[in-house]
């Protein structure tokens, strides 16, 4: 058995209610949640398991075959579309798998297709959720190749790099560092955008591990562009706002303050849903493939990096706070200093009368 399997996930920019969503779509659609099928219930941990569904099936033409592929989707409720299409075959060579890693490397040969299944999606939801936008542009992809024995061993470097060359002994170790295996009879090499796993049994669990992983890498780069805009866009209206008059110049503050509250709350909360997306809590080997995924993808990093950009937020709302309060402590003591002037004023007129 061979199984191919090509990611791409998409940004929503929103929160989906995946309980209102379902009730939504049930009616006119084979709605399921996705599950671990092969781990104990309580190793992984969602606090809201995606949804499933099916989005038919289609044909890739190649040079020397056509290949039959299913797509579905995944909806998140953090707000990520993760559409997926599948081949299986059976019999299979190791020179298969190579050959087919090489053809679709990159995945440029499935642009088209899932183009189409994005818009396939969007026409499903936009009764459901009107508003929602999709860039086709932003996304993450991901390729995993399965297949169930050693017999038919492919080369990792060819599948894992998309390349029939020559590979050196440097790169073949790279590639080994991100080796796992948890028989003699099953392996996973985990690369930065394809995955090559050894089972007997279709891996579902792994592939949705990886997929998840990805889901939060693409969450994560969301939302730092989302803060990048918001920080040139912050720098902008401060710059507007010390052009005007003092008065208009702190309501503007006001302004600029309660916008940034309000993005620092939104981000922090979808932050922490986007860390907790999965816990895996028993299963040694499963937290082991999806540790090393993480790191591979460079998901701490993104997310060091939107942290900062959260602290750079905060430390400009604690300055524009300041100086609202310095604003008003100098408005204060010029009241107090009118107020006096003018007893002084009122006592003096007084004494002449």
């Amino acid at each position: 058995m061979l199984n191919l399997l090509f990611l791409r996930v998409y940004a929503t920019g929103q929160e989906i209610n995946l309980a209102e969503l379902e009730q939504k779509l049930a009616a006119s659609h084979n709605i399921s949640r996705a599950r671990f099928a092969r781990v104990k219930p309580k190793s992984i941990k969602m606090e809201s398991p995606p949804l499933l569904f099916n989005l038919g099936n289609f044909k890739i033409h190649l040079k020397d075959e056509d290949l039959t592929f299913n797509a579905r989707v995944k909806i998140f409720d953090i707000g990520a579309l993760s559409i997926g299409l599948y081949h299986e075959r059976t019999p299979y060579a190791s020179r298969d798998i190579e050959h087919l890693a090489v053809t679709f490397a990159g995945q440029d040969i499935l642009e088209q297709e899932f183009l189409d299944c994005l818009n396939s999606v969007l026409r499903v939801l936009a009764p459901e959720m009107p508003g929602l936008a999709v860039d086709p542009e932003f996304y993450e992809d991901y390729s995993i190749y399965h297949f169930a024995n050693m017999v038919n061993m492919p080369d990792p470097a060819v599948v894992l790099l998309g390349e029939a060359t020559a590979f050196s002994q440097q790169i073949r170790e790279e590639l080994d560092r991100n080796r796992l295996a948890y028989s003699t009879e099953d392996l996973a090499y985990i690369s930065w955008d394809s995955a090559l796993l050894c089972d007997p049994e279709y891996p579902g669990d792994l592939v949705d591990l990886i997929e998840f992983a990805n889901v939060q890498l693409l969450e994560l780069r969301s939302y730092d562009s989302r803060l990048g805009w918001q920080m040139d866009r912050m720098y902008d209206d401060i710059e507007d706002a010390d052009q005007l008059r003092q008065f208009s110049r702190i309501k503007k503050y006001h302004q600029i303050m309660t916008g940034l509250m309000e993005l620092i709350a939104d981000v922090s909360e979808v932050f922490e849903r986007i860390d907790n997306l999965i816990r895996i809590t028993e299963d040694t080997y499963y937290a082991r493939v999806y540790e090393i995924t993480l790191r591979v993808l460079r998901v701490k990093s993104w997310k060091e990096t939107v942290q900062r950009k959260l602290d750079v937020i905060g430390q400009i709302y604690s300055m524009l706070s300041n100086e609202v309060n310095v604003q008003h402590s100098n408005f204060l003591e010029w009241t107090i200093i009118v107020l006096i002037a003018m007893e002084f004023a009122f006592a003096i007129w007084q004494s002449f009368n």
